[in-house]
């Protein structure tokens, strides 16, 4: 077996055995295959597809490929959410609470931010003290303490999934649903957590453009899930424009905070509510989703979800004061106003190029590694059917002065206004496995 052949196979149509699947994965895991040869067995890939076999088989050997956490000691059933990632998505910081009050442990590994998709773990740091880096043995802890704590995702976890993709990034072979599906399933399986919940985005600001698209990504995602031994199912969300009114990491936390008050926008706190709703069924506290919807209802209600979200903060190192005072966050720069230049309603508002302002005003990465400021974003002041008047504020930007203006000309481009009321989209689209 070798890698000359391997790739002359998939070129041609051919499908790839379990053995030399596993032959690829742990050869660039070791770096016996060089990346030239790598990225060639990507594109054949790209053009030749994958049928489900070779995917679910790619998805175990990538899985393999590094650590699997074993979670066994934390009791009940963990229960793992994962966002295909848009504008705006704070849900993590909502529903995780919201499920660990009605007794779901959630221990969560979690990313960073790259592109203008924020990360959960960047948001969480907005908070002072507030520690994402952790032992696995106090991260364990903290969940059977608090029943719930996140951390960042080690660079051990499949290992493999982290070369692949950065040759699928400089390769032109991210589009492909076997290896999208494979790197997040991957990730997910060897996070440990008994069940699974994905949120999978579709809309302009959304890595699936139409619904088709997210629905075929969410049925193989929630079968990959099931045929590893998971209890998945996945909600199709839309993404044609942000999520909430914040898109940025502290002004992000500070929207979470009054979502579990109660007093969140509303389309952030339908779609936390029913996600956490999900995640309370399958983690067996709830005999149906209905159910989970409305114990997930009453921990806000009750105040059961803020408090554990204190509780999460202040196990974590954090400063629990943000929940009252958002300033212990810090402060931006400085701020840009965006005015209505006609009167109308918005008819449209595009999630994307609002999240290219996000990124243009510093809030997002266009490298791995490259530093945010936390206190950089975009507030929003009107959405899609919202009537405005010539001069009124549609957002304001805040960051840096000197990057103000690129970013407020982004959110320019963001609005259509017209004369006509555009009805409101479902937050909810579909729902895969319930």
């Amino acid at each position: 077996m070798n890698m000359y052949e391997i790739i002359q196979k998939k070129r041609d149509g051919g499908r790839l055995s379990a053995g030399e699947i596993d032959y690829f994965i742990s050869g660039i895991v070791a770096g016996s295959i060089p990346d030239y040869q790598a990225s060639a067995l990507l594109m054949a890939i790209y053009f030749q597809k994958m049928d489900y076999e070779e995917t679910l088989q790619l998805t175990k050997a990538m899985r393999d490929s590094g650590d699997i956490a074993d979670l066994s000691e934390i009791p009940g059933i963990k229960v793992d959410k994962h966002s295909t990632g848009g504008v705006g998505d704070k849900t993590t910081m909502i529903i995780a609470p919201m499920a660990a009050a009605a007794g779901i442990p959630v221990a969560k590994m979690s990313g960073r931010a790259l592109g203008f998709t924020g990360g959960t773990i960047d948001k969480l740091e907005a908070i002072p003290g507030f520690r994402t880096r952790l032992a696995m043995s106090e991260f364990k802890h903290l969940v059977v303490s608090h029943g719930i704590a996140v951390m960042g995702q080690t660079a051990d976890v499949a290992k493999a999934d982290k070369i692949i993709y950065a040759l699928r990034d400089v390769t032109a072979t991210v589009e492909n649903m076997s290896l999208i599906a494979s790197s997040i399933m991957s990730k997910k399986l060897a996070s440990g957590s008994d069940a699974i919940l994905l949120d999978v985005k579709c809309g302009s600001g959304a890595f699936m453009k139409n619904e088709e698209q997210a629905e075929e990504l969410a049925e193989m995602l929630v079968r990959i899930g099931k045929d590893a031994g998971r209890r998945t199912a996945a909600v199709i969300s839309d993404m044609e424009q942000p999520l909430g009114n914040a898109v940025g990491n502290a002004l992000e936390v500070s929207e979470a905070i009054a979502t579990l008050k109660g007093e969140g926008p509303k389309d952030i706190t339908e779609l936390s509510v029913y996600l956490a709703g999900m995640m309370i069924w399958l983690g067996g506290k709830a005999d149906s989703g209905e159910e989970g919807i409305r114990i997930a209802e009453e921990s806000i209600d009750s105040g059961a979800a803020l408090d554990k979200f204190r509780q999460f903060v202040e196990g974590q190192g954090g400063e629990a004061g943000v929940i009252t005072d958002a300033s212990l966050m810090g402060t931006a720069e400085a701020s840009l106003a965006v005015k209505a230049e006609t009167d109308g309603y918005v008819t449209s508002l595009s999630a994307e190029k609002i999240g290219m302002a996000s990124l243009y005003s510093g809030a997002g990465r266009t490298v791995k590694d490259s530093p945010v400021d936390l206190n950089a974003g975009v507030l929003l002041e009107c959405k899609t059917g919202d009537k405005v008047s010539r001069g009124s504020t549609l957002a304001t930007v805040f960051g840096e002065k000197t990057k103000l203006a690129a970013a407020a000309a982004e959110v320019k481009k963001a609005y259509r206004i017209g004369r006509d009321i555009t009805a409101g989209r479902s937050i909810i689209r579909k729902t895969v496995g319930f």
